[in-house]
């Protein structure tokens, strides 16, 4: 048979509460939400659509809601209202920024103002390692194709800067932008 209790605690004499109040606490709705916002965040890092994010901050949103003591209908509209305002609105800024100075018509500054530019091979570059001199800064390179290899002295061209890493080939081409001077 199961524990008896005495009344005065609240417990029935079979041991299964007959009547158990509901934990209905405002605070927990709200880090419920909050849970939910950091998942989204967390579930954005592994995809390039830019758009979990949005949804994140509308959960963010309904969090502050269940906080101020909103009901849960509430809560999901006001989730569901900033959700979609953001995407709206906040989208189209992220997604311009996001373009590289050659698609948006910009001067191109950092590393995108490297490529198009001249090198001086180093060290032999071949299609996993090499080292070239790009306005007097020294960078790890590798070529393009992964089958030609530029020997030290040679002129290359800086076709495209992926991490620290420069991707080269043959200076044949006409200049692109203006050249940075070897240092």
């Amino acid at each position: 048979m199961g524990l008896t209790l005495p009344r005065r605690y609240g417990y029935a004499k079979s041991g299964i509460a007959v009547s158990a109040q509901a934990c209905h606490d405002r605070g927990v709705e709200a880090v419920l939400w909050i849970v939910l916002g950091i998942a989204l965040a967390i579930a954005e890092a592994f995809t390039a659509t830019l758009l979990i994010i949005f949804f994140a901050v509308g959960a963010f949103a309904a969090a502050g809601a269940a906080a101020l003591g909103a009901p849960l209908l509430l809560q999901a509209i006001v989730f569901a209202i900033v959700s979609g305002l953001s995407v709206v609105a906040l989208r189209p800024i992220v997604i311009r920024h996001a373009k590289s100075a050659l698609e948006t018509g910009d001067t191109p500054i950092g590393i995108e103002a490297l490529e198009g530019t001249h090198g001086t091979v180093l060290e032999e570059v071949g299609g996993d390692r090499g080292m070239v001199k790009i306005g007097g800064e020294m960078w790890q390179a590798r070529s393009f194709d992964g089958n030609e290899i530029y020997l030290p002295g040679e002129t290359v061209r800086i076709i495209h800067v992926k991490g620290a890493t420069a991707i080269v080939w043959r200076d044949d081409m006409p200049t692109i932008y203006n050249d940075m001077p070897d240092i």
